[in-house]
C-alpha cells in the first residue's frame, strides 16, 4: 500500500509539472477548426495584392491577363511568383488555434506593428486581410491571424517565404525570350572583331569550320530564355562602354563589363532597361570563335 501511495504521489507531481509548463506557454493550443481553410479565395477573381511589412510595401495588380508590380516601382511582375503566392494563400489550412488573447499578439508577431499585413482583393474589393506573423521554433508552423479575428492560427509556413521576398524578386527578370528553333544565326562582335555562327545544311558552322554541337546547344538554351539577376534603375553615367554585342533572331544584346562587381550590365534591343547578369552566366554565351571551332579529328 505504501509503495502504491508513493507511485501515485510521484505521478501527481509529474502531472503538476506538465500542467505548469503548459500554462507557461505563449498560447493555448486548440484543435478547434483544424483542417479548415483559413480564408476562401477565388484565384480567378483576384486582381490586387498588397504586402505591408514593418519595413516595406509591395503592391501587385492585374492588368488584363498579366500581373504588374505597382509599388515600389511600376514593372511587369514575375507571373509564376504571383501565381504561387495566390495558390499558397488560398490553400492556407488551419492546423490549430494557438491563442485568442490580444495581449499575446506581439508574441506571435501577429499584431499590426510587428506583423506583415497581407491583403487580397477580388474584383476591386477586399476579399481577405491577414496578419502574417513569425515562424514557430520548429519551423513547422507559421502564425497567422485574420485582421477581423482574435484567433492566432498555426498554418504551414511556405507563404512566409513569399512575404519576405525582396522587391526585385517579384519583378520579371526576362531580358529576351525567343523560340530556340528560330535561332539560325548568331553574330558576335567584340570591338572590331566579328564572327557569325550559322546553321547550314543541318549543321552549325563558323565560316568553313564545323562547330562543337554541345557548345552551340548551351548557347542556344541561354539565348532563347535569357534571364537577369538584378536591375539597374538609375541612369548609368557616363554611358556604359559596350564590350560585346550578340545579334540573333531579330534581337540584339549589349554587354558592358562592370569591373568592380565582376558582373555585366546587359541591355536588349527590345527595352531601354539595363539588367545585371552574373559573370558565370554571361561567360556561358560570350565565347570567342576559337571556343566553337573543332580541333583535331
Amino acid at each position: 500500500m505504501k509503495r502504491n501511495t508513493i507511485t501515485l504521489v510521484a505521478l501527481l507531481a509529474v502531472l503538476l509539472v506538465i500542467a505548469y509548463l503548459v500554462m507557461q506557454r505563449s498560447g493555448e493550443r486548440s484543435t478547434s477548426g483544424a483542417g479548415a481553410l483559413l480564408v476562401h479565395i477565388d484565384s480567378v477573381a483576384v486582381d490586387r495584392l498588397e504586402i505591408q511589412s514593418p519595413k516595406s510595401r509591395l503592391v501587385l495588380e492585374k492588368r488584363g491577363v498579366d500581373w504588374y508590380m505597382k509599388e515600389p516601382i511600376d514593372y511587369r511582375a514575375d507571373q509564376t511568383a504571383v501565381a504561387n503566392l495566390i495558390h499558397d494563400a488560398k490553400t492556407l489550412e488551419i492546423k490549430s488555434v494557438v491563442s485568442n488573447k490580444p495581449g499575446k499578439f506581439p508574441v506571435f508577431q501577429v499584431d499590426t506593428i510587428s506583423g506583415t499585413r497581407f491583403t487580397v482583393y477580388e474584383k476591386g474589393s477586399k476579399a481577405a486581410e491577414l496578419i502574417i506573423g513569425k515562424v514557430g521554433g520548429a519551423y513547422t508552423d507559421l502564425y497567422v491571424r485574420k485582421l477581423s479575428s482574435d484567433d492566432v492560427n498555426a498554418v504551414d509556413p511556405p507563404i512566409s517565404y513569399q512575404m519576405n521576398r525582396a522587391a526585385k524578386d517579384w519583378r520579371d527578370k526576362t531580358i529576351i525570350t525567343t523560340a530556340k528553333e528560330s535561332i539560325k544565326e548568331i553574330k558576335y562582335q567584340y570591338g572590331d572583331t566579328t564572327f557569325t555562327l550559322a546553321y547550314k545544311d543541318s549543321v552549325w558552322v563558323v565560316g568553313n569550320n564545323t562547330v562543337k554541337t554541345e557548345d552551340v546547344n548551351g548557347v542556344l538554351s541561354t539565348l532563347s530564355n535569357f534571364q537577369a539577376d538584378d536591375f539597374i534603375d538609375s541612369t548609368i553615367s557616363p554611358a556604359p562602354k559596350i564590350s560585346a554585342l550578340i545579334s540573333y533572331a531579330g534581337n540584339q544584346l549589349r554587354f558592358s563589363y562592370l569591373k568592380p562587381q565582376n558582373k555585366y550590365a546587359v541591355q536588349s534591343s527590345n527595352s531601354p532597361q539595363w539588367f545585371v547578369v552574373e559573370n558565370w552566366k554571361t561567360n556561358s554565351i560570350l565565347k570567342r570563335k576559337k571556343d566553337f571551332v573543332k580541333t583535331g579529328k
